[in-house]
């Protein structure tokens, strides 16, 4: 997508042509295909896109193609995986939530991303189902789901005797999302996350996951385009 450039229901058409609206679905569609199989650079946008499937308007349309364009540019990308800077099998995830950053209906939009043998394994990009009162409760709802894959990942892991023997480290850069996550005083300001904010302590206590602040030279979920992977080519795996 476009630096800076957030799409609103302000620029949907009311009544959009059969052709313009099959030819905007149709794309939408492929590259939720994309992203579904081996493209986590591309969740932000096809999230950001679904939301105008029934009325897209020009500067939809726009934005959809300005997606291809980015995918012709990189298709000669691809993920790697490799046992070099960490433990081999080991996993680790990276989390955000974009505070209220869903113009229409103030929703906050998160994802996370868990890594493994330097390169993607899961990832998701979608808006919150309910709105954030506060920065905090977004990055937790964040927290929660990231903790849910990690732990699902964890055991499928356990199975095929790849048992992770330390916490699962969860990047997250909210410093009172990742201090509420282990500090069992209870705060009036975060009662109303009481569901999300037990469940991650729970995985935090029985040393599943740990939430950390991220280290800036060594974050690695900004640079997307570096992890696409051609539709028609197969991830490498380096032993």
């Amino acid at each position: 997508m476009k630096p800076n450039n957030r799409l609103s229901k302000d620029d949907c058409d009311p009544s959009p042509t059969p052709d313009f609206n099959c030819r905007y679905r149709g794309i939408v569609g492929s590259l939720g295909y994309l992203v579904t199989m081996t493209r986590p650079d591309l969740a932000w946008s096809y999230s950001e896109l679904s939301k105008y499937v029934q009325f897209p308007g020009i500067a939809h349309m726009e934005a959809a193609e300005h997606v291809l364009q980015y995918l012709h540019d990189t298709w000669n990308e691809s993920i790697t995986y490799t046992r070099g800077s960490r433990n081999p099998n080991e996993l680790w995830d990276w989390v955000d939530a974009d505070w209220a950053g869903d113009t229409d209906s103030r929703r906050s939009h998160i994802g996370y991303i868990l890594m493994m043998n330097d390169g993607p394994i899961s990832w998701k990009s979608h808006r919150q189902d309910n709105v954030s009162l506060s920065t905090s409760e977004a990055e937790f709802v964040a927290a929660s789901q990231a903790g849910q894959e990690a732990l699902y990942v964890r055991e499928t892991l356990k199975d095929f005797d790849y048992q992770q023997q330390n916490a699962t480290e969860i990047y997250e850069d909210n410093l009172a999302c990742a201090a509420m996550s282990e500090n069992l005083v209870r705060r009036n300001f975060s009662h109303h996350i009481d569901i999300h904010r037990y469940f991650v302590r729970e995985l935090v206590k029985a040393g599943f996951i740990k939430l950390i602040p991220p280290c800036t030279h060594k974050t690695v979920a900004i640079p997307l385009p570096s992890l696409c992977l051609h539709p028609h080519s197969s991830a490498t795996a380096a032993s």
